[in-house]
This record gives structure tokens, C-alpha cells and sequence, in this order.
């Protein structure tokens, strides 16, 4: 099988969203798909406004272009609303090609934030760009109903995942730090909500870990918290298991795929009861979903640490990866009079591919 994957989220990127995308497409490559990627990565870009990390194409719709004459695709997806998401969709509509999307974060919201963009006007734009597709994937249940009562449609529930021999309990010792340490790991940004964390009076230490526009800003104003910057892999792993409770404060995350990651570790989560956490903490028993986020950082303390990795290792990415494969549809099933066929690749994920029996040279 032969997939083409359009996404303006990619490395050098951090977030959940590429590291989603990128375990997906191993897992898909280990079980013989050939994956393409179209990404920013190698291509002519330039800095979001407010968000440079972000880099946005230039000439997406000659990216997309070359990269669909390049070769026949089985399958194409489309993960972001971005520049190349927009160009692919046009591209593949103009031929005539099915494909499929997927809603990683709330677009309407985080722009609304940066600028005076009405949600009503976002959410517009959202129906417009995934009512073109086949079929969009989404993270979670309660995220399904909420854009179906937006007008969304053709939604299916695509489950995150969390890499369980990366993340594990490990020694608390990695951090020489007064405790109970309580620890935010993502973007640093305002869409986060980190200052919902970083006010609270706390016992220990508070750590915020990642980069993003707002930290300088907030290294400035809080001056007793510690801003270690990004961790990655194995370094990463170290520091989120060395924490006592892990403080998710975002109010507008479809997932939240670190909450998985620090439960995996032994860390309990406390955050807000709303879409995201509601989807991945059970309240009191792998951490605390509170309207009183100091009060849910000491319920999580009493959470127990094998709970919470128990309940990890249900998410696995291998099965998330196999829902991918079978949320896909061929790109011959295109489009006839306004309507899709719907139907699923076909072998959408093998298993692994058996050990060569060739005797060696």
C-alpha cells in the first residue's frame, strides 16, 4: 500500500502532533506501506506570524503538484489546515482523488487568541476544508460530538498512543529539586494556559518543560519556576518520570498526547475537567480532573503510580496505527455528484512481516 501524508506539522517541530504523525508512519513502514511525506521539511518556508517555530511553505500548490505526479497513491491524508493542507486539498479535489483528514487541535480557538477572528467564522472555515474529505479523523469520542454540533460530518475516532518502553517509571533522582515536583511538558505558548499552573501556591517545585513564543515572557515573570527548555527521547523520558504529579492546564486540547506520556511514567495528571484530559485521566484513580486546579494537583499526588501505568499501556501504537490504516480510503473512490464512496483501503494493516528464512550469505 502506497500512502501520501500532507502536513504542515513536522521536525524540527515538538509536539504531539508530529510525534504522533511520525509513530504512525513507522508503524505503517514496519508492516510494509510505503509512506511519502509532504512537509516543510527541505522545502522554501517562512515563519508563522506569532508562532515562529511553525514554518508555512512557500509555493504549497506546486508542492503539491509535484509530489501527486510523482508517483500513484493508494491513500492520501491530509493532517493539517495549513498552507500544503489547503494546496493538497485543491490539488487531489482537481483530480478527482479521495481523501481523508484528520483534526489534531482547535484551529478556531488558537486563532482567536492570536487575533480578532470570530469562532463562528473559524469553524466556518473548519467545515469548509474537512467537508471536502471522505472522512476526518478525530482523537476522541467527546471531541467527535462536539464538531458534529459545529457541522462537521463523516467523523471517526482515530485514539492516540504512548510509546511504553520509552516511557516508563524510572528514577526520581533526575532532577535534584525541592519536591513534590509538579511538571507541564508541551508547547509554551497561550493557548497552553500556563498561567493557570505557574500561579498556583504549591508546596516543591513547579517545571516547565518545552519552548515556544511565550517562554521568555514567562521565565521573566516566574522567576521561581524552572524553564530546563526542550528534552527529547531517552532525556525527555528521564525528566517526566523524575516528576510527582503532572499539571496539564490547557482548557482546548483535542488529546493531550503527553498526559499519556507521564501516566505511562508512574505520573499521575491533574487539569481541568474538559475535552482532552476527560478523555484520558479516570478521575481519582490515575489522577484528578478539578475547576480547582491546586486542589486537583493534591488529588493526583494520592493517585497510585502502578494505576496510572496500567492504564497506559492500553494505548498502543500499534492499534492506533491499525484504526489509521482502516479510517483510510482509496483514492480512486472519489467523488461522484457531491457523495464518497466510503469504503475503507482494502488489507488496510498486515501484521509484521515475518522473518526472512533466506540462508545467509
Amino acid at each position: 500500500m502506497k500512502l501520501l501524508l500532507a502536513t504542515d506539522a513536522w521536525a524540527p517541530q515538538v509536539n504531539g502532533v508530529v510525534r504522533s504523525l511520525e509513530r504512525t508512519c513507522a508503524e505503517l513502514e514496519s508492516r510494509g506501506w510505503s509512506v511519502t511525506v509532504l512537509s516543510p521539511e527541505g522545502r522554501r518556508t517562512l515563519p508563522c506570524p506569532t508562532y515562529p517555530e511553525i514554518r508555512l511553505t512557500l509555493r504549497p500548490g506546486k508542492a503539491a503538484a509535484e509530489v501527486l505526479g510523482a508517483a500513484d497513491y493508494d491513500c492520501i491524508h491530509i493532517a493539517t489546515e495549513g498552507p500544503l493542507g489547503w494546496a493538497m486539498r485543491r490539488a487531489c479535489r482537481a483530480r478527482g482523488l479521495a481523501f481523508t483528514t484528520s483534526y489534531h487541535t482547535r484551529f478556531p480557538e488558537y486563532l482567536r487568541m492570536r487575533l480578532p477572528v470570530p469562532l463562528a467564522l473559524g469553524y466556518a472555515m473548519i467545515r469548509s476544508f474537512h467537508g471536502a474529505a471522505a472522512r476526518t479523523m478525530v482523537r476522541t469520542p467527546t471531541q467527535a460530538r462536539e464538531l458534529t454540533e459545529r457541522g462537521l460530518q463523516n467523523l471517526r475516532v482515530w485514539p492516540g498512543a504512548v510509546d511504553t518502553a520509552l516511557f516508563r517509571p524510572r528514577d526520581k533522582n533526575a532532577l535534584a529539586l525541592p519536591r513534590p515536583i509538579a511538571m507541564y511538558v508541551g508547547r509554551v505558548a497561550p493557548e497552553k494556559n500556563l498561567e493557570a499552573f505557574l500561579d498556583l501556591d504549591l508546596p516543591g517545585s513547579k517545571v516547565v518543560v518545552g519552548g515556544g513564543p511565550s517562554l521568555q515572557r514567562l521565565r521573566r515573570r516566574y522567576p521561581e519556576a524552572h524553564f530546563p527548555g526542550y528534552r527529547h527521547g531517552k532525556a525527555l523520558a528521564e525528566t517526566l518520570a523524575a516528576a510527582d504529579v503532572f499539571v496539564f492546564p490547557s482548557r482546548t486540547d483535542t488529546l493531550g498526547l503527553v498526559m499519556l506520556e507521564a501516566m505511562a511514567a508512574g505520573v499521575p495528571v491533574a487539569a481541568f475537567p474538559v475535552p482532552g484530559p476527560a478523555n484520558v485521566v479516570i478521575d481519582g484513580a490515575t489522577g484528578a480532573l478539578d475547576e480547582d486546579l491546586r486542589e486537583a494537583v493534591f488529588r493526583a499526588l494520592a493517585c497510585p503510580d502502578d494505576a496510572c501505568v496500567d492504564h497506559a499501556r492500553q494505548f498502543t501504537w500499534e492499534a492506533s496505527a491499525r484504526r489509521f490504516a482502516e479510517l483510510l480510503i482509496p483514492t480512486g473512490r472519489g467523488c461522484q455528484d457531491g457523495v464518497y464512496n466510503r469504503q475503507p483501503c482494502p488489507s488496510p494493516l498486515p501484521g509484521p512481516k515475518p522473518a526472512s528464512t533466506s540462508p545467509a550469505n
